[in-house]
């Protein structure tokens, strides 16, 4: 099966050379690529949303299978479509459908269909493809179209490409196709993007739907971003970042009626907060221990380390140690993660239905030094130890909410039980920090 190009000449030059050059200016080359799930990039004419898609396109390492979905705007086909095998055909050459991939999803999925008319025409999915020829050639694509569904769905089609990705042991990145709101003046349209925004950089697919349904918010991909969102979940997402978000009135001048486009990108939760959520989700479901394997080079150091558990954005425990006590900082995290999810006194031990809930992230700290004084700290970069005598109150740096020298030292104080006019010795430490 072949799919010409459909809207090549009009969302985009149909000159190979005129494509590239254009494409060419819209990415960029330096960025540092990051490890992702997916992204959010939108599909509309390249002189209105090219950039903000070369912007989050720009960010991603490549895996050798891109599955895009997008939302139908034709009408034609089946309501939910995959195509399982076949050529695409834009003017940067051919990209092959991926058939082993595609046909792992249509055979775990309840709910997907194999078709090809509904992808026909629909250019959400083919606006995307020349941005992912540009950076390689030998792309593969599962090209996936959603119509009208329910909630449940949506997120159970995210689901079951998560359970497809994982059952084949390939690599995928999941990209959902979406522009955000549509001809409102720009104020309004900012406002309702930015409450659509602040939803997906929360990975909560309910908040999302009920605030596109709520507000009204005319952001044709919502369905393909809960799909993604879903999966990201499933997947071990680590968060999610907004890259660059442009409205149309960005680059015609006319504000009075414009169409918002926003490039956010998924990120792959890191081995050393995988390690915390397999060790905790291990030690309340069967009480047993994780015994880590296969490290990567910074879990084999020796180093202090704290978790911290949230859930719904909230803190659900910490716990962690100024200093190494055991070889590793696997071990180290398999130690702490346990003690943040039973042991932390201001809260109950975790449950087994709050797993499902929970964000962890792991803090490496550097070994303390001595300062002498206040002027030696700062907030936003050095976390801080209190000292007087055997207590020891530690603060962990850039905290939300905590924007002053004499705040963390006020806290730490509080902490360790160290009275306000008690002298003090103050240590500063770093952090590299894992989602």
């Amino acid at each position: 099966m072949i799919r010409e190009p459909a809207v090549a000449g009009q969302f985009y030059p149909e000159s190979q050379y005129q494509l590239r050059s254009l494409i060419r200016g819209m990415v960029d080359t330096g960025v540092a690529k990051e490890d992702v799930i997916g992204l959010i990039s939108p599909h509309a004419g390249y002189i209105y949303s090219g950039p903000v898609t070369g912007a989050a396109i720009s960010r991603v390492k490549f895996k050798d299978t891109f599955i895009v979905i997008g939302p139908n705007h034709t009408g034609a086909g089946k309501p939910l479509s995959i195509m399982t095998e076949g050529v695409w055909k834009t003017p940067l050459g051919e990209i092959e459908v991926d058939p082993e991939l595609g046909k792992k999803i249509l055979s775990v999925s309840k709910h997907l269909q194999e078709d090809f008319l509904a992808h026909q025409y629909e250019h959400s999915i083919e606006v995307q493809l020349p941005f992912l020829q540009y950076f390689r050639s030998d792309v593969k694509i599962v090209p996936i179209i959603l119509s009208h569904a329910s909630a449940n769905v949506y997120k159970e089609i995210g689901k079951e490409l998560a359970r497809a990705i994982k059952e084949s042991g390939k690599e995928a990145v999941i990209l959902a196709s979406s522009d955000m709101t549509h001809y409102e003046p720009q104020d309004s349209a900012q406002e309702k993007d930015s409450k659509a925004i602040e939803a997906i950089l929360a990975l909560d697919e309910d908040e999302l739907l009920r605030r596109v349904r709520g507000l009204d918010i005319t952001m044709c991909g919502y369905a393909p971003a809960v799909c993604l969102i879903s999966a990201a979940r499933e997947l071990g997402a680590g968060g999610a970042k907004l890259v660059k978000y442009m409205t149309s009135g960005d680059m015609t001048g006319d504000y009075r009626s414009v169409v918002g486009y926003a490039g956010i990108v998924i990120s792959a939760m890191s081995p050393l907060a995988k390690l915390a959520r397999e060790t905790v989700e291990t030690y309340v479901r069967e009480g047993k221990l994780v015994k880590p394997a296969g490290l990567a080079p910074e879990m084999k150091e020796r180093a202090g380390v704290f978790v911290s558990i949230h859930k719904h954005g909230d803190l659900r425990g910490c716990i962690g140690t100024f200093e190494p006590v055991t070889s590793s900082v696997a071990e180290e995290i398999v130690r702490n993660a346990i003690s943040s999810a039973m042991d932390d006194p201001r809260f109950h031990p975790i449950a087994p239905d709050e797993l499902k809930d929970l964000d962890y992230s792991v803090d490496v700290l550097t070994k303390p030094e001595p300062v002498k004084g206040e002027e030696q700290l700062d907030p936003k970069k050095y976390g801080v130890i209190v000292a007087s005598g055997w207590r020891r109150g530690l603060l962990l740096p850039d905290l939300e909410g905590v924007d002053t020298v004499q705040h963390q030292i006020d806290i730490c104080r509080q902490k360790a039980g160290i009275a306000p006019h008690e002298p003090i010795q103050l240590y500063r430490f770093e952090v590299k920090r894992y989602k």
